[in-house]
């Protein structure tokens, strides 16, 4: 073969390559083409937004955790023409002879021009592990069936699948990401939400009816296995213009979380144990400096954590830490600076948030040497940190954030201006397989992959650098 042709045949290759990915300081900015332009919502006919039929019949059904460890669910329901029941009846599968009944409480509340219906929330107790319940709601008029499965009992080497799904807004594109989700050959057993559910700030004096349709286009999953609840910075809806000075009001009426399990003093933070897991949600929008409620709670929250039972340690948060686009820039770095020290002692292993439209995820890095005077405040690569993973792609009206810092910081693994949900598969105490998965491709391509080590059991170096 000739000089020539082996130089061209080189060049080829190069091209080739370039054209897939772009190489900077850090790992990979993807190339993918997609529409940059803003999302559309939806339809207000459209059939993901359908009243059930029946009269008072239920609606915008969801549950979530309902105790610590797994055993409980609280259901929350919405009914418009009048209370009706606060009851669930519920069975576990082949024994429908035999139905249990749980009360519930009835809550309203009233945003400017709006007045909701009747949001109804009802915590189930004491199930049995790794069973399939039914329930029913809605008994005394158009009663309505779902049905969840328990997770196994909470132990280290228990297999379990978390989806992680963000800002995911009710346009096309949010539909594209929750049909995505359900029909992932890696079945998700429970969605980590990470904040901003239905943007109704985003419309007229934050139409609280657009709460209520983003209610009845999630039942669809969400009635069926439980959505972990992260509060984001839209579902602040603070507008004093209107005469709305309470943060929270809507959200923190329609949805509910089981904080006091955790002995937690707020719905924003709080933990649960599930299957092999420790999960922490934090509260971007809410004081954590030193001294404040959630500060003393996370500090003896994280001395807690029992890695011989729950080895895998989780942060949910809204605002990430480590982001490098130019939206929302730095916007984390009061909260990284207070907390980011105990992630590296208490050795977390994955840390998820949203706020960001679009996807990154980080290498195991941390910054935590800097004391203002000693000039380290480059973030170094530290293998007690965990990932930071950005996964605020879910498809919300404003669209993708695509303008990005340049070149890439070497903190950086890989990031994509896409639409798309994530699964976070745990295997055992020492491996967990993540895929990100973007909403152009098939339901089962993997867009990004990253073997995870655990930190407390298996602390080997799992960067993405290394292993290529």
């Amino acid at each position: 073969m000739g000089i020539n042709l082996r130089f061209s045949l080189y060049l080829l290759v190069l091209c080739l390559v370039s054209q897939a990915l772009v190489l900077c300081n850090g790992g990979q900015t993807s190339r993918f083409v997609r529409k940059l332009a803003a999302a559309n919502d939806m339809p207000l006919d459209s059939d993901v937004f359908q009243v059930p039929p029946g009269y008072n019949a239920p609606q915008q059904v969801h549950i979530t955790q309902g105790d610590l460890n797994g055993k409980g669910v609280i259901v929350s329901w919405v009914t418009i023409m009048e209370p009706g029941s606060n009851a669930v009846l519920y069975w576990s599968e082949g024994s429908s002879h035999k139905k249990n009944k749980a009360n519930g409480k009835l809550y309203t509340y009233k945003y400017f021009n709006y007045t909701s219906g009747y949001i109804h929330h009802c915590t189930i107790t004491n199930l049995q592990y790794n069973t399939k319940y039914y329930y029913e709601v809605g008994i005394d008029h158009t009663p309505r069936q779902f049905w969840f499965i328990t997770p196994p009992e909470v132990g280290p080497d228990v297999p379990y699948t978390f989806g992680l799904i963000g800002d995911l807004g009710q346009s096309f594109d949010s539909n594209s990401t929750l049909t995505h989700y359900e029909k992932n050959p890696i079945k998700g057993q429970t969605v980590l939400f990470v904040g901003d559910l239905s943007y109704a700030d985003q419309y007229p004096n934050h139409d609280n009816a657009r709460w209520d349709t983003w209610g009845r286009f999630t039942e669809r999953s969400i009635a069926y296995q439980p959505w972990i609840w992260t509060a984001g910075n839209h579902e602040l809806d603070f507008e004093p213009s209107i005469g709305e000075t309470v943060p929270f009001k809507p959200y923190k009426t329609r949805y509910h979380t089981p904080y006091r399990a955790s002995n937690s003093t707020s719905p924003f933070w709080y933990s649960i144990k599930r299957a092999s897991a420790h999960i922490i949600v934090l509260a971007s929008y809410s004081a954590y400096g030193k001294y404040t409620p959630q500060f003393k709670w996370l500090e003896t929250e994280l001395k807690n954590v029992d890695r011989t039972k729950t080895p895998w340690l989780i942060v949910l948060m809204h605002s990430p830490w480590y982001n490098s686009y130019n939206y929302h820039y730095m916007e984390g770095e009061s909260m990284r600076v207070m907390y980011e020290a105990w992630f590296v002692k208490y050795k977390v292993d994955v840390v998820f948030a949203g706020h960001v439209h679009a996807y990154e995820r980080s290498e195991r890095v941390s910054n935590v040497a800097y004391n203002v005077v000693n000039g380290k405040c480059t973030p170094v690569n530290d293998q007690s940190a965990p990932v930071y993973v950005t996964i605020g792609d879910g498809g919300n009206l404003e669209g993708l954030a695509s303008n990005m810092t340049e070149p890439q910081p070497a903190y950086s693994a890989y990031r994509e201006a896409s639409f798309g949900h994530a699964v976070f598969d745990i295997k055992n105490r020492t491996h967990a397989y993540y895929g990100w998965h973007r909403n152009q491709d098939g339901y089962a391509v993997e867009a990004d992959t990253m073997w995870f080590f655990n930190r407390y059991w298996n602390q080997v170096d799992d960067s993405t650098s290394t292993n290529n």
